[in-house]
């Protein structure tokens, strides 16, 4: 059952999932089921993927919103769908004889569970959509990949840690770390922001939704919902695609001047490679136009996630997950990407209404005229 408060967050994955089905099934959508095999969670439960769909079998303007493509984040992504989307009826509305409504929901279903932004396999999904035959190495990480994973196994020790994000901070300047530590990198298995050596299991499976799910849509508009960077309680629209001639300026009239672009310096992401966001858009080709966005919701100052991420790193480098699930230093992550903040969610939730509401009006303005004219491009 869901909770009884609206600004309650669901307090795991496994409630998460269930409020999320039951509040699709009232909503009347059709489902979708993925289940990772060769793993459970902490209570035993299966971890898995779920789609939730409203609309016509062949939409020809289509929303999705993604969730716990980083884990951990999905606690505020899936409050965001299943209260906003689902039980307060924003998706069956929009749902119309040419607009559907996909909620892809915890594609990363096992950093869900444990309190992890990665996979099973230490990977950050979120940079793991590259040509795994010619990875993007990320020189400048191997410069700093000694100072963020702690090799002492006795104990984890937040005040070196701290002195040595400090010094780097220092000498390298907060954007270059930045951009060195978030990235993506392919050399380190035990780092930060690995993207892993071969698709994910969670990549074929959304490579499979985008192909059966988004792909014959003519406007899609995408939105990857993620927590941890930029100003406290903030919810930043983030350009992430795609290809053709105007998707920036049609970003920009459909979110305004919130929006901002890595690639351009006004985001509080630095620049990134193989992100969800590139399947959509391989997936859908020059047929369709797609307008996608992160949106990306501040909670705490950089050096505080880093430090959580560290430690995280660590916690599960020399513990069983289902120790380091249960572990005090989770508290540091549990903050860094999901506060206990009646404020912060109340924020978070309202902010998600309004894009969400941006969304649905720019594809309502959409016309089949633009994508043909695309293509003479």
């Amino acid at each position: 059952m869901p909770t009884d408060n609206p600004l309650d967050f669901p307090l795991d994955y496994a409630r998460a999932r269930a409020d999320f089905l039951a509040a699709a099934e009232e909503a009347g959508a059709r489902l979708r089921t993925f289940v990772l095999p060769g793993h459970r969670g902490p209570d035993g439960g299966e971890l898995c993927v779920d789609t939730a769909y409203l609309g016509p079998p062949d939409p020809l303007k289509l929303l999705v919103t993604v969730s716990g493509t980083h884990g951990i984040e999905g606690f505020c992504g899936s409050a965001c769908q299943t209260r906003i989307l689902l039980r307060e009826g924003v998706a069956k509305a929009a749902a119309g004889p040419s607009t559907g409504v996909l909620l892809v929901h915890s594609l990363n279903p096992y950093g869900f569970a444990y309190l992890r932004r990665v996979n099973e396999a230490n990977i950050d999904l979120n940079r793991n959509f590259v040509d795994h035959d010619a990875p993007p190495h990320n020189n400048a990480y191997d410069a700093v990949h000694h100072a963020l994973v702690r090799s002492d196994s006795a104990g984890f020790a937040p005040g070196e840690l701290v002195a040595d994000l400090d010094e780097l901070r220092g000498r390298l300047g907060p954007q270059r770390l930045q951009e060195a530590v978030t990235r993506g990198q392919y050399r380190h298995p035990e780092g930060l922001f690995y993207g892993g050596q071969a698709p994910t299991w969670s990549r074929r499976v959304f490579e499979t939704v985008v192909a059966e799910q988004m792909a014959g849509a003519a406007h899609v508009a995408y939105i990857d919902l993620h927590t941890g960077l930029g100003r406290r309680g903030v919810g930043e629209p983030i350009f992430r695609g795609g290809r053709d001639a105007d998707a920036h300026r049609r970003a920009h009239r459909w979110y305004g001047d919130a929006l901002t672009a890595s690639e351009q310096g006004t985001s509080s992401s630095t620049p990134i490679v193989g992100n969800t966001a590139t399947s959509v858009a391989d997936g859908l080709g020059t047929k369709s136009q797609l307008t996608a966005i992160t949106l990306e919701f501040g909670t705490q100052s950089g050096p505080e996630v880093l430090l959580a991420l560290c430690a995280d790193a660590w916690l599960h480098q020399y513990h069983a997950p289902a120790d380091a699930y249960r572990s005090d230093l989770k508290q540091l992550i549990r903050d860094a990407f999901c506060p206990d903040d009646a404020d912060w969610r109340g924020r978070v939730l309202h902010r998600a209404r309004e894009v969400f509401g941006q969304a649905l009006v720019g594809l309502a303005d959409a016309k089949q005229e633009d994508v043909q004219q695309g293509d003479a491009e």
